[in-house]
């Protein structure tokens, strides 16, 4: 990717610095799907589950500075411009596709435990989305895990996994997510399969930026950038991280969607760049 480094979003919040004992320790690729069935969007605290264990001490918060490395202080800067470029192109697109006026989120950037607007959450969720708060969170060291655990390295594929928290922001601003939960509600049986709806959207919607990353006179992407994105979309579909878990294959199962499902939908945004092609919900009614 073409970006140009030098600068920190007004919209982004670091608690870096912020202390809640000690951090959590890892749960593998079990625990972290099943915590990621939340995305946080019913708003529970079920991180508890995940249990706490010997980390790396983090400052309590105040004055001191984040002690950071060179590399982390570039990828601060990284999320920055990625986050600044999504959500200006939302403020310009969404109204023109929807009518909806667009309204930034905040980017908070966390070491091993967060207390966010839906609850404690834990690095091993990944990033996520809180729409209570209106905020999206990451521990960057999940960045390291989409390349070496995940296999998905490149700067775009890690780019494609902010996008598509953005694109969940994009969700709740229309009242999608809400629409969502009542759908849940009213059909238990069919949650997991309206998650998964939810989720294909915020990939077509990642793809709808990705897109726009990609025109222009001066185009942020670079060749092989889409295939890193295609590559990290497939790289944490359900079926791949079941069968990482050690088990077989549950579409039942399923939260986020298979690799081939969620490769098909955030091309689809790729390609079109049009909000209006990611209706994933008016699709499955076909």
């Amino acid at each position: 990717m073409r970006w140009t480094p030098g600068g920190r979003s007004r919209n982004l919040e670091d608690r870096r610095g912020s202390g809640f004992g000690r951090g959590a320790a890892g749960m593998g690729i079990g625990g972290t799907v099943i915590l990621l069935v939340l995305s946080l969007i019913f708003g529970t605290d079920l991180t508890q589950l995940g249990g706490a264990g010997a980390g790396t001490a983090v400052e309590s918060q105040g004055d001191v500075p984040v002690q950071e490395s060179p590399e982390e202080a570039r990828m601060v800067e990284f999320v920055s411009f990625v986050l600044d470029s999504a959500q200006s192109h939302w403020a310009r697109v969404l109204p023109q596709a929807t009518g909806q006026q667009y309204r930034d989120a905040q980017l908070v950037l966390f070491r091993n435990v967060v207390q966010s607007g839906c609850g404690t959450a834990q690095s091993a969720m990944g990033p996520f989305y809180c729409p209570l708060d209106e905020k999206l969170y990451i521990d960057l060291g999940f960045y390291d895990d989409l390349q070496r655990r995940f296999g998905a390295p490149g700067d775009f594929a890690q780019a494609y996994v902010l996008a598509h928290e953005i694109g969940h922001h994009v969700q709740h601003v229309l009242g999608i997510d809400s629409q969502v939960r009542q759908a849940q509600q009213g059909n238990p049986g069919q949650a997991n399969q309206f998650s998964v709806l939810l989720e294909l959207q915020a990939d077509c919607l990642a793809g709808v930026w990705g897109h726009a990353a990609s025109q222009g006179t001066t185009p942020i992407l670079e060749a092989g950038d889409v295939e890193e994105g295609l590559n990290a979309a497939a790289a944490i579909g359900d079926d791949r991280l079941q069968r990482q878990a050690g088990g077989g294959v549950n579409p039942e199962g399923f939260t986020h969607g298979s690799s081939a499902q969620r490769v098909e939908w955030f091309r689809r945004g790729l390609q079109s760049g049009d909000p209006n092609a990611c209706d994933t919900f008016g699709q499955a009614r076909r």
